[in-house]
């Protein structure tokens, strides 16, 4: 599978042999957001991706994340993941589920 249709079964919740069909890791906390590390698996390395939910006005919003880091073990993915995901969020500050959609790839 290319990583073109490997990115793009994430973000349209198609399913691929080599994204994650469950949780890797159990999801961490981070100022009012739930970080979802979900690398995905190419060949014998792991892609940084991963998701941010925050719960605003009743609702739960989204934002999917993927990036060009690789990583020959799972745990460093993993671990590179959940602090990339707070990075995010430390830079992006409230602007990051500002707009009230539900779901975008930042």
């Amino acid at each position: 599978m290319s990583i073109l249709s490997s990115i793009l079964s994430i973000f349209t919740g198609g399913s691929s042999s080599e994204t994650a069909a469950k949780p890797m890791a159990e999801p961490q906390t981070y100022k009012d957001c739930v970080i979802h590390a979900e690398p995905m698996r190419e060949g014998s390395q792991y892609r940084l991706a991963g998701r941010i939910e925050k719960t605003v006005d009743g609702r739960v919003l989204e934002r999917k994340f993927i990036r060009a880091d690789v990583f020959t073990s799972l745990d460093d993915a993993l671990d590179c993941t959940f602090r990339k995901a707070q990075q995010i969020v430390d830079q992006n500050g409230p602007a990051l589920f500002g707009d009230g959609e539900e779901t975008r790839i930042v």
